[in-house]
């Protein structure tokens, strides 16, 4: 699977409060209206920056920590944004962005900058960084992980197939 984006770079810990702020859990209940708000306590126009479908957030250690709140990684997927790359992921975000389909990459992020434009190969376990001519080497994804994100998500998987995806 081959990812491309243009870069939109954060920090370190980024909760889901600040991915999509509670006080919009139970006013807005449509996705696409609530990813309207991504980011927003962070930077409020953070969602002009998103080019639908050639966005890739970046950032440091411990994304998505905090709540378990699902609409954390739908919002982001919603948004239009193709992948995250992270030094490291909170373990419940990590689970609940792959079970709906949204492609997460653990890779040390300190030499990719905002706006770079990076090209993933999730097979590989390779980002080519084409504004600064480097690769960056990652851990290739499980089969099982590849097969959940080329459904769009473990749902659709299991609607498919009729089972889940063997490890």
């Amino acid at each position: 699977m081959i990812l491309e984006g243009k870069v939109i770079k954060l920090g370190d810990n980024i909760n889901t409060d600040l991915i999509i702020s509670g006080r919009y859990k139970f006013a807005i209940t449509d996705i696409k209206e609530l990813s309207r708000h991504i980011m927003e306590d962070i930077d409020p126009d953070f969602v002009q920056k998103i080019i639908p479908r050639k966005s890739i957030i970046v950032a440091g250690k411990n994304f998505g920590l905090g709540s378990s709140r699902e609409q954390a990684p739908l919002v982001i997927k919603e948004a239009g944004i193709v992948a995250v790359l992270a030094k490291t992921f909170a373990r419940i975000f990590y689970r609940n962005a792959f079970n709906i389909g949204l492609p997460l990459v653990e890779t040390d992020t300190d030499k990719i900058e905002e706006r770079d434009f990076l090209v993933i190969d999730l097979n590989k376990g390779l980002i080519r960084n084409l504004t600064k001519n480097i690769e960056l080497t990652i851990k290739p994804l499980p089969k099982f992980m590849q097969r959940l994100l080329k459904a769009k998500g473990i749902v659709n998987y299991y609607n498919k197939y009729k089972r889940l995806p063997e490890l």
